[in-house]
């Protein structure tokens, strides 16, 4: 049984938090998150503007603003 828990871990021994290197992960998966964060965000903040009767509350402006969002956010992080 102690020769199943030594082995268990045995690939991440003696390496240091600094030692790991991250993927940058799969363009298209991580555009569609992006999108669907972005559509989560933007019907929130349009939601919040029709509460305080600044703007409508519709499918066209959810979608304007997600695509601004999303825009935004790939600008910044490319």
């Amino acid at each position: 049984m102690s020769g199943e828990a030594e082995g268990a871990g045995s690939d991440d021994e003696g390496r240091g938090a600094d030692e790991i290197e991250w993927g940058e992960g799969d363009p298209r998966v991580l555009f569609v998150m992006n999108l669907v964060l972005s559509t989560a965000f933007a019907a929130v903040v349009v939601y919040g503007l029709s509460y305080l009767d600044l703007a409508a509350f519709s499918a066209v402006n959810v979608a304007s603003a997600a695509l601004v969002l999303t825009a935004v956010t790939y600008l910044v992080t490319n």
